[in-house]
């Protein structure tokens, strides 16, 4: 499992992580192997006007709904028991979204306990989480709303190889 740690870490580092606070300007300024990044080099969506979306977007969507609106809710709208991650995108960032996805975090007060479980060992998340977080930025800045991705972008060559050697398929 440490080795689908470290691939996971890896396929971050070689998108170029940023660190800004909150999700910040979504707009895609450049585009590397069919994945785009915003001014802060975070990864973001491309929807055209016809409704294309990116592959990022399109994959995230159904990662999301594979793996994360059980306790989400669907479309990121939270639940009685999990925040809209929706609406927690418009602050967090990404690197905060990465670490609490593959670490977890454990909110108590005297009123609730709210336990988000540690994704950084299964690769149906830790091999799609900037996919994910892709599809909840879109999701934070209303630029998609709660409907499947009816047209997408190819699967870029690139993409394919990391999800390879993410999940052991060399």
């Amino acid at each position: 499992m440490t080795r689908l740690v470290v691939a996971a870490a890896l396929l971050v580092a070689a998108g170029g992580v940023a660190f800004a606070d909150g999700s910040g300007d979504p707009t895609a300024v450049k585009s590397e192997d069919g994945k785009y990044f915003d001014k802060e080099g975070n990864p973001t969506y491309k929807i055209s006007s016809d409704g294309t979306v990116d592959w990022y977007t399109y994959s995230g969507y159904r990662r999301y709904h594979s793996e994360c609106h059980v306790c989400h809710g669907p479309d990121g709208m939270g639940s009685t028991y999990a925040p809209a991650l929706k609406e927690s995108l418009k602050t967090m960032s990404y690197a905060d979204f990465l670490s609490v996805v593959a670490s977890g975090r454990k909110n108590v007060s005297t009123a609730s306990e709210n336990v988000m479980p540690a994704f950084g060992t299964n690769p149906n998340v830790a091999c799609y989480m900037d996919d994910i977080y892709v599809y909840l930025r879109a999701r934070a800045n209303d630029a998609w709303g709660r409907v499947r991705p009816s047209k997408h972008e190819d699967k870029p060559e690139a993409y394919t190889e990391a999800e390879n050697a993410c999940m052991g398929n060399h």
